[in-house]
């Protein structure tokens, strides 16, 4: 297999996928619509499908459903609504050596073009789209990869993957190897440079960079198409992006660098509220007698905060009360996500409690995973200690299969019922073996509006 991206994209094929990356796309794909299920009910879900359709009416490329939702819009509004609604419920599928998340673009984005595709006649089948779904996110985790080696800020996810988005749309489209070069770079070039410290440091609704980063690689693949120029993507190509290139179709980097999230917020505090979950279980400690939290964690995890979030946006990006909500409740889902929790007087109270502390040693070695040690001091003065912990959903520290059909559940079965939901499971969890009217089902389950 070629190293070069173009022809990568051109040239693999369905038989080139490995069995492991099949079974992890098909994780994925049910991952992410149960987190797309209950962040179609989220107001940032609500506003940006209003946008949709307001903005982006259907053209000569055809009509394709929003997720979740069942309105036509063009593909480029689907994916940003799409891409919206999954980033607004922070517990989507992401890859550590990024900082970020590629599932969240990349599901809106090929199924708002599949979609359009079919509704032009076109059959699609669960093989075609899992070709689609592998190009996208070892293209987007290579060209992150490149792109965070090379350049001082910490942008978004949406920066890298309007590139993967960008590649694998184009070969959706038929494209050749030198309109997918191109689309690349226009994905590149106008993908959202976002700054993530800043939505850390200041929540909003603009999150990830996804909501831009989705329809940016939609537009790239379509403009391509007609002729229009763009490359080189030098997160693609070059002398600074060839190392990360090198191995491209015989090592994945998918495979290598694919998390699972346990809690619906920013992974950078998951190891804390595992570490203080396991404290209060193992020790059959209450909150009651809870005085205060030390959480040792690197520098970007303390940035989080969060002691007294006001929105779901402040409590995603928060690292303080979230380990507070466990400490109370002994769990994060559905129940944690609502406007009551953000004002419960004893979550608020430990959370206000807790002590964030800069660790140089853990900021050191939280670059292939994210660290951080917790201690609990109780009302009578003693201190429960953790050592030094990495989150749960790591290659190393997997969540079951049944951890993820759970979670998905819990998601999903109060948005679109239980029926429904688990149809849904049936035929994502084996989606690369569905012919063209089995696909069509599934992508009709999702593409339909939910309840919320």
């Amino acid at each position: 297999m070629t190293r070069d991206m173009a022809g990568f994209a051109v040239t693999l094929g369905y038989g080139d996928l490995p069995e492991a990356l099949l079974a992890l796309l098909r994780r994925s794909f049910l991952d992410t619509m149960g987190v797309a299920a209950i962040g179609s009910t989220t107001g940032l879900s609500r506003i940006a499908r209003k946008g949709a359709l307001a903005l982006f009416g259907p053209g000569e490329a055809g009509a394709a459903r929003m997720l979740m939702d069942g309105r036509r819009v063009s593909p480029a509004g689907a994916a940003m609504a799409g891409a919206f609604m999954v980033d607004s419920i922070d517990a989507h599928d992401g890859t550590t050596p990024n900082k970020g998340h590629a599932g969240s673009a990349i599901f809106p984005a090929l199924l708002a073009v599949a979609d359009a595709e079919r509704a032009r006649g076109r059959a699609i089948t669960g093989r075609d789209f899992a070709l689609w779904l592998a190009l996208a996110y070892e293209i987007s985790y290579r060209a992150g990869q490149v792109q965070h080696a090379t350049c001082p800020d910490y942008h978004t996810s949406g920066a890298w993957t309007a590139v993967g988005v960008a590649a694998a749309a184009a070969r959706m489209l038929g494209c050749d190897r030198e309109q997918i070069r191109h689309a690349a770079g226009i994905g590149e070039y106008h993908g959202p440079r976002s700054q993530m410290m800043r939505c850390i440091d200041f929540p909003t609704m603009v999150r990830d960079g996804v909501g831009w980063g989705a329809p940016s690689g939609v537009t790239a693949a379509y403009l391509a198409r007609e002729g229009f120029t763009g490359a080189p993507a030098l997160t693609c190509e070059g002398a600074a992006a060839e190392p990360f290139w090198q191995g491209l179709g015989e090592s994945w980097l998918t495979l290598d660098h694919t998390h699972y999230k346990a809690y619906p917020c920013c992974r950078w505090a998951h190891p804390s509220i595992d570490a203080a979950r396991d404290l209060m279980r193992e020790n059959g400690l209450t909150h009651d007698r809870i005085a205060g939290v030390e959480i040792r964690t690197f520098h970007y995890a303390t940035r989080l905060a969060g002691h007294e979030p006001k929105s779901l946006d402040e409590f995603s990006y928060a690292i303080a009360f979230p380990v507070a909500a466990m400490i109370v409740r002994g769990r994060i889902g559905v129940g944690e996500l609502t406007e009551e929790t953000l004002r419960d007087p004893e979550i608020l109270r430990i959370s206000r409690a807790t002590t964030l502390i800069d660790d140089p040693e853990l900021t050191a070695r939280s670059v292939a995973q994210r660290w951080a040690a917790v201690t609990l001091i109780t009302t009578d003065g003693r201190r429960f200690e953790a050592p030094p912990r990495t989150p749960r959903g790591d290659t190393d520290q997997p969540l079951g299969d049944d951890e993820i059909r759970a979670k998905f559940h819990g998601f999903a079965d109060p948005v679109l019922g239980a029926e429904r939901a688990a149809e849904m499971e049936r035929l994502a969890s084996r989606f690369d073996t569905l012919g063209a009217d089995g696909f069509a089902a599934l992508s009709d389950l999702v593409l339909t509006r939910t309840e919320a």
